[in-house]
């Protein structure tokens, strides 16, 4: 629908919002404090513990504060529409929701692709870790993992700006890909870059760290008993997490390709799953796998009682 010239959106994915409305927000606004608490708390420990200031714990950092700004870009309006009569969104806004999900969805994966270099290097090279993994070659890691996905998704966005729409309805809680299906005729070549950005921001860092993985075992399995314990520490919390989020990757292109075929009570509960369990499980899961980042965790606590 359009008011003075503004397109708006209609989000439709929301389910009995009459009779759960306040239940919903209650229920999102305390998982939203959750989640930037405590991935807030581990990124506070990583700045002011100097044992922390290691490129892994850098890398941690940088992915619970993607986390953090992720879920920053998706809770507030959804909160917001809650509590509202309409669940719309302006076209732009939409297209800008897009925008952020998708660029720190791929920034999660080369996150994930840095460290598991890291952990490469630390475990098959350990002499040449220091050589390599310098405070100049993180920070490039870092400045790429946020510049690269953000390059690759303006193209598209930015190419949807002036799309002619049939539809202003979205079977959706918040902006995604689906916004595809509005469109009166779909940009061939925007669907192959599209493709493109799959492959580049998610598939192929994905590759990269399971090639990773696999050859720090084999160094390991060959190597002697503490070298296995080390691999198993630091690598087990960067397994899980890519895990997770390949899930939530395919929970999210499953919810987009079967638009008609899935019922929107299904919809409206994947895509809160896909949302939450990511910048939730995050911090639990480096909090209690990684030995060092425990060790402060329990101090902290202990203090704040």
């Amino acid at each position: 629908m359009t008011e003075r010239n503004v397109t708006y959106i209609i989000l439709d994915g929301h389910v009995e919002l009459e009779k759960y409305r306040f239940l919903y927000f209650v229920i999102l606004l305390t998982g939203y404090i959750l989640i930037m608490c405590s991935n807030s708390t581990i990124v506070c420990l990583i700045v002011i513990h100097k044992n922390l200031h290691e490129p892994m714990f850098i890398f941690i950092a940088a992915l619970l504060i993607n986390s953090v700004i992720f879920s920053t870009g998706v809770f507030p309006k959804l909160l917001i529409d809650f509590l509202s009569e309409k669940q719309i969104i302006s076209y732009p806004a939409c297209l800008f929701q897009i925008f952020v999900f998708y660029s720190l969805s791929g920034s999660e994966f080369l996150l994930l692709a840095a460290m598991a270099f890291d952990r490469y290097v630390s475990i098959c090279k350990p002499l040449q870790y220091h050589t390599i993994m310098r405070k100049t070659t993180v920070s490039v890691f870092l400045v790429l993992a946020w510049v690269l996905p953000a390059c690759h998704l303006a193209v598209p966005v930015i190419g949807n700006t002036n799309q002619k729409l049939c539809s202003f309805t979205l079977k959706g809680i918040f902006c995604n890909n689906s916004v595809n299906y509005i469109f009166c005729v779909s940009s061939r070549a925007l669907l192959m870059f599209g493709l493109v950005v799959l492959f580049n921001m998610s598939l192929l860092p994905m590759l990269f760290i399971l090639f990773t993985y696999a050859m720090i075992v084999i160094i390991a399995y060959r190597s002697c008993r503490e070298v296995k314990k080390k691999a198993l520490q630091t690598c087990l919390p960067h397994l899980l997490v890519l895990i997770n989020y390949s899930f939530l990757l395919t929970f999210d292109m499953i919810i987009v390709r079967l638009e008609s075929d899935i019922s929107k009570t299904a919809r409206f509960v994947m895509t809160l799953q896909m949302i939450t369990y990511n910048p939730f499980c995050n911090p639990i899961i480096y909090g209690l796998k990684m030995k060092e980042i425990h060790k402060h965790l329990k101090r902290f606590f202990v203090k704040a009682k």
